[in-house]
């Protein structure tokens, strides 16, 4: 909306009037979660509230290195029967070998990350068969 307060006329009339304006296009009722209660009523109030929702809904998450690592190295793992070639699976496990072999030489700031680099070889004879049952 760019439309400005007009002068002469009250701050509150003229949102009132916007808003009615509003609801009778339909705008209102075409918001996401029109009619749905609000989740953060029963919950305590938290000034952080929007930027938490904001980052669930963008599926971003802030955790130290150390567990952002240990959290993708699960992932890999859950996402193996999901991938079609060898050579994929492969690359995805030497890629995240690499990433753990670094953190070990050189360990990132927060908890330990108590992981080990894949055995891949292991994990690809798993992933087939898999693949054949």
């Amino acid at each position: 909306m760019t439309e400005r307060k007009p002068a002469g006329v009250s701050f509150e009339s003229w949102v009132d009037r916007q808003i009615r304006e509003s609801e009778q296009r339909g705008d209102i009722s075409r918001l996401p979660g029109f009619g749905k209660p609000l989740d953060a009523l029963s919950a305590p109030y938290d000034e952080t509230w929007w930027i938490k929702a904001k980052m669930q809904r963008e599926g971003v998450s802030v955790l130290p290195p150390a567990l952002a690592l240990r959290k993708e190295a699960e992932d890999v793992v859950a996402r193996l029967p999901e991938i079609r070639t060898e050579a994929e699976v492969r690359r995805v496990l030497t890629e995240v070998n690499e990433k753990i072999r670094e953190a070990v030489r050189r360990p990132p700031p927060g908890p330990l990350l108590n992981l080990q680099p894949f055995d891949v070889s292991a994990l690809v004879e798993e992933w087939r068969e898999a693949r054949a049952s």
